[in-house]
């Protein structure tokens, strides 16, 4: 190589070094703006579960108390939200504590969504297929809302149905291995076979609060747990 490649060489090699100095520095400052302003931002806070539980009930729910506008429409259909759903700037007041958050509504996660099952509902065959479609899509945007976008979640649950599932087991640990703060909220307590116990005894190291998001139950206990875990 001759002396002037070896120059070159060098040079490049000195530009790399500076440049990547500036990268770390550049981070670093990145870093510490996060840190400084994060408190000042709205806490992303999930809305998850599997479908039908009463996620886009319990989102509404909390809207209208606390901005007098909802998420989004209500269904007793599976899949109703098939896109993630966002109210921005709930403020919320509880003990003296306030927090405000950005509600996200998100889509039913399961493992598989048959086409069929919109059938029992009336639905023509092209629409249900075109339902599952989308909501197949719909579970990949929440699982990307949880790994990316979010700051917290609460994990609702039908208190009368089994909690003991493969997609509440795998989204309690993905949520617990991304060292989110949860909350996990026994829903449609209102119902005669409700069983908080149940839930309860199947994650123990979360909490659990009973409500019935359709009725209002229970939401005093709510909103001071959502302040006091994310505030």
């Amino acid at each position: 190589m001759a002396w002037g490649d070896n120059a070159l060489h060098t040079g490049w090699r000195e530009t790399e070094a500076r440049m990547g100095l500036l990268t770390n520095l550049r981070d670093s400052i990145t870093r510490v703006t996060d840190r400084l302003f994060a408190d000042d931002e709205p806490k992303r806070i999930g809305i998850y579960g599997p479908p039908n539980a009463g996620k886009t009930t319990l989102a509404n729910r909390i809207a209208r108390d606390w901005t007098g506008d909802a998420v989004g429409p209500e269904s007793h259909i599976p899949h109703e939200t098939r896109r993630a759903r966002r109210k921005e700037n709930v403020e919320i007041e509880r003990n003296g504590k306030t927090v405000t958050i950005d509600i996200v509504d998100t889509p039913g996660v399961t493992t598989k969504v048959d086409y069929k099952e919109f059938l029992d509902h009336d639905m023509e065959k092209e629409d249900a297929v075109k339902r599952s479609r989308e909501a197949t899509e719909g579970v990949a945007e929440a699982m990307h809302w949880l790994r990316e976008d979010v700051d917290g979640v609460i994990y609702v649950l039908d208190s009368t149905t089994d909690p003991f599932t493969q997609v509440n087991t795998m989204l309690i640990g993905i949520i617990e291995s991304q060292d989110l703060p949860v909350l996990i909220f026994a829903n449609k307590v209102d119902l005669d076979d409700a069983d908080v116990k149940r839930i309860a005894d199947a994650f123990p190291q979360h909490e659990t609060v009973p409500l019935s998001a359709l009725e209002g139950d229970n939401m005093d206990e709510v909103y001071e747990k959502i302040a006091e875990y994310f505030g």
